[in-house]
């Protein structure tokens, strides 16, 4: 028996997961700070009425939408409004957009400098030193797992490109999913949701960084993922399969959180900063091939490596065959993204003309860190070829 690898796991201050706990959410909230800076997808019925609920418990609150992808302009225009407000409790109630933004504002309202001082990969990537104004994330989708995350997706507008701001600093202190927030979304929405929620419980796992820990979230989370997903996108109000999802983007936050990510998403950023491509799609696209590329580099340059059998187990789990193997795994995804209408990276303006810039960002991008191996400029252009279309 091989020892144990040395790991370590952070997560937020508090998780309150299950239906009807919002209900909980101004009274928990109250206890943070007097004035809440509260960071919202759009100014709906939700952020109303959490507004009125935590001026019932006497709390000042100062609106701050986000609209579409969040950028390092934004987030510096929400640390001076915050600043302003006096606010001294940052909330980030919404998907992934509106929980890093929130995370980001928190962080570099308490930290000195600019933005970029700490940013990865375009940045300077200095870490931040004081700890981060109190924070509460309430997710309103089921994916992107930002409320266990320790990072802020940022995009440059001027490097088309999306980066981190990175620091166990940013985890939330308090975290509120329930379930019944994520019944309203259309189904495009819960397909690109869940399909970045499935990436995240499958790449820790086979990630070279996965430990003991992870891997029951992603052993939890595969299965659950392969039985609900296409529940959830065929009706809406299944809360059955709705709890589930979002139990899947909540353990794939943890897991990514403490085992990091691979390639998929490390096209992602990239990608994301290019083109508006909806972040789920560029997962789901890509997937069934990086898993086809990482198998076939593993037998090729290690071919005694446990991974082999990782990506053997992870068919197993969302194909519920105990025969299956990775080949079989992949073919599952491509099935699901095709029951999903999840349509090709082409219909969004990627054309071959773009794959060496593409790919070079991507080699560059921290998420590829966490592949359970180096893949080759070939290898990587090819996944990206198949997942254009």
């Amino acid at each position: 028996m091989s020892a144990l690898p040395v790991f370590t796991f952070a997560t937020a201050g508090e998780i309150r997961f299950g239906r009807g706990v919002i209900r909980e959410a101004p009274e928990r909230i109250a206890g943070l700070g007097t004035r809440a800076f509260l960071v919202t997808g759009s100014a709906g019925e939700r952020s109303t009425s959490l507004a009125q609920d935590l001026a019932e418990q006497g709390m000042s609150v100062i609106p701050f939408t986000v609209q579409g992808e969040p950028t390092v302009a934004l987030a510096l225009a929400g640390v001076n409004a915050a600043r302003e407000g006096a606010a001294d409790v940052i909330i980030g109630l919404g998907g992934g957009s509106a929980i890093d933004t929130a995370k980001a504002i928190a962080g570099l309202l308490t930290n000195p400098g600019a933005p970029l001082d700490y940013l990865e990969v375009v940045g300077k990537g200095e870490p931040l030193t004081e700890r981060a104004a109190p924070c509460v994330a309430i997710p309103t989708t089921a994916g992107a797992g930002a409320e266990v995350t320790r990072n802020a997706v940022l995009k440059v507008s001027e490097e088309h490109v999306k980066v981190s701001l990175r620091s166990p600093l940013l985890l939330p202190d308090l975290v509120i999913v329930d379930p019944e927030l994520s019944a309203s979304m259309p189904p495009a929405v819960t397909a690109s949701t869940g399909l970045d929620a499935l990436t995240q419980v499958l790449e820790p796992f086979v990630s070279h960084l996965a430990n003991p820990l992870t891997d029951g979230f992603c052993r939890e989370g595969l299965p659950r993922a392969a039985r609900s997903l296409a529940r959830a996108y065929a009706d809406g109000g299944d809360m059955d399969a709705r709890e589930e999802m979002a139990l899947v983007s909540l353990l794939g936050g943890l897991a990514l959180a403490n085992a990091k990510l691979g390639a998929v998403h490390g096209f992602a950023g990239p990608l994301g900063g290019m083109y508006a491509i909806p972040h789920g799609i560029i997962c789901a696209r890509l997937l069934p091939f990086v898993m086809a590329a990482n198998v076939a580099a593993l037998k090729e340059r290690e071919p005694d490596s446990p991974v082999l059998a990782r990506y053997d187990e992870v068919a197993v789990m969302l194909t519920d065959d105990p025969h299956a193997d990775a080949a079989a795994g992949a073919a599952w995804v491509q099935n699901l993204c095709a029951m999903l209408n999840v349509p090709p990276l082409r219909e969004f303006g990627v054309e071959p003309a773009a794959f060496p810039e593409i790919v070079a960002k991507a080699r560059r991008s921290s998420s590829m860190k966490g592949n359970p191996l180096e893949l080759t400029e070939a290898e990587l252009t090819q996944a990206l070829e198949q997942a254009v279309g």
